[in-house]
C-alpha cells in the first residue's frame, strides 16, 4: 500500500488545504496520474500518483493538513471486493452505516429496529437522518396497513415563515485569499504608508508600440507590452532612489543591489505576485518573454514556489480593469510599490497651448519611515521620463 502524504510546497508552509481529489474513493488510479490539488497560501500544487492501484480518501476536500500528513492511500493491485466470510453484503452495509449514526438516530434505529441500509441517507455524505428514519418508518406503515409499532414521536412546529430577502452562500476562503488578507492588513499595520501621485504621456510608447508590435511577434514570439517598458523605467528609478529598493529590519535598513520586481497578477484563485528576477540584468526583449511566461503560468495555476517567493519592489496595473486612480498597499517587508492605471485622453496644456494626449495616472505607495517625500516625487519623475522618452530605456529590438 502506498501512502498519499501532503507534500512540502515551502520552506515556511507548514499547513496546506486539500483543492479537490480529482478521483474518488475506490476508484483505480494510474502511475503519474494527478489525483488531487494542493492549495498552499502561495499557489495550489498537483499531487500525482506514484503508484497504480485503488484509490483511499482519508482527508476530504477543504480540509486543512499538516506537511506531511497521511491524507490518503493507493492499495496496489487492489479491486473492489464483494462481501465475504458468511456475511451478507446488507449486513456489512448495515454494520457500516450504524456506526456513522448520530446519537439520536441511532437510539431511534435500534426503538425501532430499523434496518438503515434500507434507508436512503439525505445528510451531509450520505448520512442518515431522523428524518429519514421517520419517512422510512412511514413508508413501511403505509404499505403494511399497521401502525402498531410506531409510536407517536412529537414534533417541533416551524416558526411564521419569513420572506427571504434574497439568497446567501458560505464559500470557505481559499488559502490563497486568507494570505492575502493577512498581508495586507499586516501591511497596514507595520508600515507608514503614504502614496505619492504624478501622471505620463503614453503618446511616445504607445507610437513605438503600435510601430513595432507585430514585427516583435513575428521576431520573438510574444506580444510587445506596456509593462516591459514600466518595468525598465522602474529598475532605472531604482538605481537613482535606492530607498524604495530597500526594507526596514529591525534598527537596520537592507538596501538591495539587485532588482527583483514582482508583477501583480489577477487570476479565479486571487491576486497573485511573481516575481522577475534579476530584472536590471536583462534586455527590454527577455523582460517581455519573462512576463509573458509568469503571467500565463499564474493564470494556469502553475507558478511555483519559487517564483511567487521573495521580490524587493512590485507593480500593479489595475488599469487593466478600468482603474483611474488608487492607492496600492504595499506588498510587505517591501517598500515601495508602484501602481498603473487606465491610458485616458483629456488635455493638457503643452508650451502654453492645450492638446489632448493619452494619459495615465501613477501612484507610488511607499514606507514613510524609510522613503522621505522627495525621494518618492524623484522616483516617479523618472518612471514618467522613461515612459515619455522610452528611447533612453536601451531598446534592443
Amino acid at each position: 500500500m502506498f501512502e498519499i502524504i501532503a507534500p512540502t510546497v515551502g520552506e515556511s508552509i507548514t499547513e496546506v488545504r486539500i483543492g479537490k481529489w480529482l478521483k474518488n474513493t475506490g476508484e483505480l488510479v494510474k502511475v503519474g496520474e494527478t489525483v488531487l490539488e494542493i492549495e498552499s497560501d502561495k499557489a495550489t500544487v498537483e499531487v500525482a500518483a506514484t503508484s497504480a492501484g485503488v484509490l483511499q480518501i482519508l482527508k476530504q476536500a477543504g480540509e486543512t493538513v499538516r506537511v506531511g500528513e497521511h491524507i490518503g492511500n493507493i492499495e496496489e493491485g487492489a479491486v473492489p471486493k464483494l462481501a465475504t466470510n458468511g456475511h451478507s453484503a446488507a449486513t456489512i452495509s448495515q454494520q457500516t452505516t450504524t456506526t456513522t449514526l448520530s446519537p439520536a438516530v441511532k437510539k431511534l434505529v435500534d426503538e425501532k429496529n430499523v434496518d438503515t441500509s434500507k434507508v436512503t441517507g439525505t445528510g451531509k455524505a450520505g448520512r442518515v437522518t431522523i428524518g429519514d428514519v421517520l419517512e422510512h418508518l412511514s413508508e413501511t406503515v403505509n404499505s403494511t396497513g399497521s401502525a402498531a409499532a410506531l409510536k407517536p414521536i412529537p414534533t417541533i412546529q416551524p416558526a411564521a415563515t419569513v420572506q427571504p430577502q434574497g439568497a446567501t452562500r458560505r464559500v470557505a476562503m481559499s488559502l490563497l485569499r486568507l494570505k492575502i488578507a493577512e498581508r495586507l492588513v499586516q501591511a497596514q499595520h507595520t508600515a507608514a504608508i503614504l502614496t505619492t501621485f504624478n501622471e505620463c504621456d503614453m503618446t511616445a510608447v504607445m507610437a513605438l508600440r503600435a510601430k513595432n508590435k507585430d514585427s516583435f511577434k513575428a521576431k520573438y514570439g510574444t506580444s510587445l507590452s506596456f509593462m516591459s517598458f514600466f518595468t525598465k523605467s522602474v529598475v532605472e528609478a531604482l538605481k537613482a532612489v535606492p530607498e524604495v529598493n530597500a526594507q526596514i529590519d529591525g534598527k537596520d535598513i537592507v538596501y538591495y543591489d539587485y532588482y527583483d520586481v514582482g508583477i501583480a497578477v489577477g487570476t479565479q484563485r486571487g491576486l497573485v505576485v511573481p516575481v522577475l528576477r534579476n530584472a536590471g540584468n536583462l534586455s527590454f526583449v527577455e523582460i517581455e518573454k519573462a512576463i509573458a511566461e509568469l503571467a500565463l503560468k499564474a493564470r494556469d495555476g502553475k507558478l511555483t514556489i519559487k517564483e511567487l517567493s521573495g521580490g524587493t519592489f512590485t507593480i500593479s496595473n489595475g488599469g487593466v480593469y478600468g482603474s483611474l486612480l488608487s492607492t496600492p498597499i504595499l506588498n510587505p517587508p517591501q517598500s515601495g510599490i508602484l501602481g498603473m492605471h487606465k491610458i485616458q485622453e483629456r488635455p493638457i496644456a503643452i508650451n502654453g497651448q492645450a492638446a489632448v494626449r493619452p494619459m495615465m495616472n501613477l501612484a507610488l505607495s511607499y514606507d514613510h519611515r524609510i522613503v522621505d517625500g522627495q525621494g518618492a516625487v524623484t522616483f516617479l519623475i523618472k518612471v514618467k521620463e522613461g515612459i515619455e522618452n522610452p528611447e533612453k530605456l536601451s531598446l534592443d529590438f
